[in-house]
């Protein structure tokens, strides 16, 4: 009986500390995909002289693009998924610049405060 009091209390201790760094490496995560992402557009663009429809063009061959000008895609189509595994949100035209590129966080919604703010690329 002593034993499981012991687990219990030190589970009630060390798991709160866990948890919060399991968030804090997702939203660092997040930040480190968003700096890639952004990477990867802005070399779609000088590429072939215009910016991505959809995220999906940096993973897929794009239908207007011929074979001979395709070059190999710098991301994966999982890299399409912010760490909470939801697709990453893309406007272009976008409100903040040329293209707004964020990751709703931990709630999969715009806006929230502490590990559900968004990340963006122009913050």
């Amino acid at each position: 009986m002593v034993v499981v009091i012991v687990i219990a209390v030190l589970a009630t201790v060390i798991l709160p500390t866990f948890l919060g760094r399991a968030e804090k490496a997702k939203r660092s995560t997040a930040k480190q995909k968003v700096s890639v992402l952004e990477t990867a557009i802005n070399l779609f663009q000088t590429e072939y002289g215009r910016f991505p429809e959809a995220l999906d063009e940096l993973a897929t061959q794009p239908a207007d693009i011929p074979d001979e000008d395709w070059l190999p895609p710098t991301v994966k189509k999982k890299d399409l998924l912010d760490p909470w595994d939801n697709p990453f949100v893309y406007r272009y035209p976008g409100r903040n610049g040329p293209y707004d590129l964020l990751s709703l966080g931990a709630d999969g919604t715009e806006g929230g405060e502490a590990e559900n703010a968004d990340i963006t690329n122009w913050e």
